[in-house]
């Protein structure tokens, strides 16, 4: 493996070119999945890799895939990316890193002349974010099998209804590709930590060795509407008290299972909305994740139990109904060791990290070999305008990811996967 580093500042003008489209008051990003905004960051990334001698094409998902070729063009392809599509008030980086860093990645090799044995592909995937359709990860989640193509397609904007498929026609990204069923020889994936962690260590790589599991749900509380003056406390029926116990509760949870548990209420509907109307429906999502499946399967069976005495004391009925799932994913030993030699060779500073949050990489290690690189993010805050990062730090990971992908695209193709 030669030790190359990638040219950071051409990365850094690349990540805030990007930036401009959608980019918001407060200083982040507003480029939800689908929408006019997000085809305009596919057109540039897409320009930028043509000009770069990629071969693009796109599946039915609206996936995207740049191919630099290889000496071998049978040899199944090392994959890197991540996504375009931010949350509505979302930052530079989440996602839009691990596109530009792989970009620059085949930028480096073009400079040097350098030709891997195999082919190299740099990915944006759809919806990873699962902010205007749930549930996240769609894109990488067909590519893997874990939703058929009807599924992803007929997914439903979380307000307007209107389905994915719809908006890829609209937007021009229905691509006439399959979606999987080709082998890859490994997956690498580059992204900010959206924690704190590699910051409060002082270390500008993060070795993520694997992602916790997830339990996403989608919970209604059903009382019964009624006139703010005249009912009596005694006889009110109040959805909003009762789902208020249980997101309180939600919280309790969290809390009760240290240091790894996290446990977020995120949206609530409430009707009628009216300030002199007791709530007769309240509607609301519960966000579980820990790295342990036992410790989330324990904090399934507290919700239902929390919501089931809530909806008791409140005199309303509740339906829990678990949304989506994924199991904690431990990646690849032998990618991760790549990942780590990489750093070592150049001397940076890592340690060994668990991912916080879900990634694309998460539905890949499906189905390929597969590792991430983390760099710090400035207080730990992701998902915000304000996020940030030091553009000395994308550098190293990307530096990092690069050696890792020669490592793994001048290796033997044995034992690669669909």
């Amino acid at each position: 493996m030669r030790n190359i580093q990638v040219n950071g500042d051409r990365l850094w003008r690349s990540l805030m070119e990007m930036a401009e489209i959608g980019a918001t008051p407060k200083g982040g990003v507003c480029r939800l999945a689908l929408t006019d905004l997000d085809r305009d960051g596919r057109r540039l990334f897409i320009r930028w890799c043509e000009e770069a001698g990629c071969q693009v094409r796109i599946d039915r998902m609206g996936n995207i895939f740049a191919r630099r070729p290889g000496r071998n063009p049978d040899a199944p392809a090392v994959m890197t990316g991540s996504h375009l599509d931010t949350q509505p008030t979302g930052g530079k980086f989440d996602g839009a890193y691990g596109v530009l860093a792989g970009l620059e990645v085949v930028r480096t090799l073009n400079d040097l002349g350098y030709e891997t044995e195999a082919p190299i592909e740099v990915v944006v995937w759809t919806n990873e974010e699962g902010s205007r359709f749930s549930p996240a990860m769609i894109g990488s989640g067909v590519y893997a099998g874990v939703f058929s193509l009807d599924e992803g397609l007929a997914t439903p904007d979380n307000v307007t209804r209107v389905t994915m498929g719809a908006e890829l026609q609209r937007i021009g990204f229905a691509g006439s590709e399959p979606c999987g069923g080709r082998k890859v020889a490994a997956y690498f994936e580059a992204h900010i930590e959206q924690g704190p962690i590699l910051e409060a260590a002082g270390k500008p790589i993060g070795i993520v060795e694997g992602a916790q599991g997830q339990r996403w749900y989608e919970i209604t509380v059903t009382g019964q509407e009624a006139h703010a003056g005249p009912t009596p406390m005694r006889r009110r029926k109040d959805a909003l008290v009762g789902a208020a116990r249980m997101i309180d509760a939600v919280n309790r949870i969290g809390h009760a299972h240290p240091p790894y548990a996290c446990a977020t209420v995120g949206f609530v509907q409430v009707g009628p909305n009216s300030r002199n109307t007791i709530p007769g429906r309240v509607f609301f999502t519960v966000d579980f994740r820990h790295p342990e499946d036992a410790v989330l399967t324990e904090m399934d069976r507290e919700l239902r139990e929390a919501c089931r005495e809530a909806a008791r004391s409140a005199q309303v009925e509740v339906e829990v109904k678990e949304f989506w799932y994924f199991p904690p994913t431990p990646f690849d030993k032998d990618c991760v060791a790549a990942v780590r030699r990489a750093a070592e060779a150049q001397g940076y500073a890592s340690q060994s990290i668990i991912s916080g949050a879900g990634h694309d990489a998460v539905y890949m290690a499906r189905v390929a070999p597969t590792a991430m690189v983390f760099v710090p993010c400035k207080d730990g805050i992701s998902h915000n305008e304000v996020e940030d990062a030091k553009p000395e730090d994308l550098s190293m990971g990307c530096t990092v990811l690069l050696n890792a992908i020669l490592e793994r695209a001048n290796a033997p193709a044995e034992g690669a996967r669909r």
